[in-house]
């Protein structure tokens, strides 16, 4: 029985994250994308930044979340008969996939961040000039 419960609940996960983008979603990434394009101030690519750090774990979550999937389709895999290796393989690319928008996310995070204390230094510079 314990073992039908966690195949429940991964196959949820399984079927979540390969889930199309809701409406909300294609409206938000529309959003980050004009934020990203008017971000001036140091406070604007501060948000920018904890936008895209938060996004990171997100995708880190959700890679690990694959990993432990994809182990359980290793371990278990007579389970599933012919389907384990497409299972396996399925899930293995979802978790490549998480993992490097994860690293994309960092960077972008870490780039807002430098573009933050340039604005910050800017706005000093200006500041002395006066």
């Amino acid at each position: 029985m314990e073992t039908r419960t966690l195949f429940a609940a991964l196959s949820l996960g399984l079927l979540a994250a390969c889930a199309q983008l809701t409406p909300l979603e294609a409206v938000q990434n529309t959003n980050i994308r004009k934020a990203v394009q008017n971000a001036r101030t140091r406070s604007d690519h501060d948000a920018l930044t904890k936008y895209f750090e938060g996004a990171a774990r997100e995708m880190q979550t959700k890679a690990e979340e694959q990993r432990k999937l994809l182990e359980h389709y290793e371990e278990k895999g007579y389970l599933y008969g012919r389907q384990a290796e497409d299972r396996k393989s399925r899930t293995w690319a979802l978790a490549r996939k998480y993992e490097e928008s994860a690293q994309a996310n960092i960077k972008e995070a870490a780039a807002h961040r430098q573009m933050a204390l340039e604005a910050a230094q800017g706005s000093y510079a200006a500041q002395d000039g006066q």
